[in-house]
């Protein structure tokens, strides 16, 4: 989400209490302004601060794009939440399942064993807890422990490299 400063004539507005955002998470500033993760009850929301006056007289920019849609539910649950209404969870589209938490986690996992100098029969065993890890090379080379392995390093260094973008995206 984006907060801009609203334009002059909206004498209605409230500023924000960087108490009532939430928790922030992150917080790095950069030369097109600030970039927040806040936690709130609901989830993770994503905040770039264009310049400081934006607490103080915000707008939210809804840029017309794929997102549009997603981008304004998102805005609605930010003006509830700052109304001190009832927010509930955040869009679903932005949720992650119980299968795509585990498997992130396990992709994570899988990330850091293999950026540590570790193979594919480490990834197996660590992440996998396998036992065909300790197989002979001849049994191991036909394993569905080393295929999965492997593709398990391939999408935790994709998901590293950018990939991430997607959970941002709502993918």
């Amino acid at each position: 989400m984006i907060l801009e400063t609203a334009p002059p004539g909206f004498d209605t507005l409230r500023s924000i209490d960087r108490v009532a955002l939430g928790q922030s998470l992150v917080e790095l500033s950069d030369a097109d302004g600030r970039a927040l993760a806040i936690a709130d009850g609901s989830g993770e929301l994503h905040v770039r601060l264009r310049d400081e006056q934006a607490l103080r007289r915000p707008a939210v920019l809804v840029p017309l794009d794929s997102m549009g849609e997603l981008r304004a539910e998102v805005a609605l649950h930010l003006a509830r939440c700052l109304a001190g209404q009832r927010t509930g969870l955040l869009p679903v589209a932005l949720r992650l399942t119980a299968f795509q938490k585990r498997r992130l986690i396990q992709l994570l996992h899988a990330f850091d064993v293999h950026d540590l100098g570790g193979g594919p029969r480490d990834v197996a065993a660590k992440v996998l807890a396998s036992d065909h890890a300790q197989h002979r090379a001849v049994e191991w080379k036909d394993s569905h422990a080393r295929r999965k392995a492997n593709r398990l390093i391939h999408d935790s260094i994709a998901l590293v490299e950018r990939g991430y973008l997607k959970l941002l995206r709502g993918l």
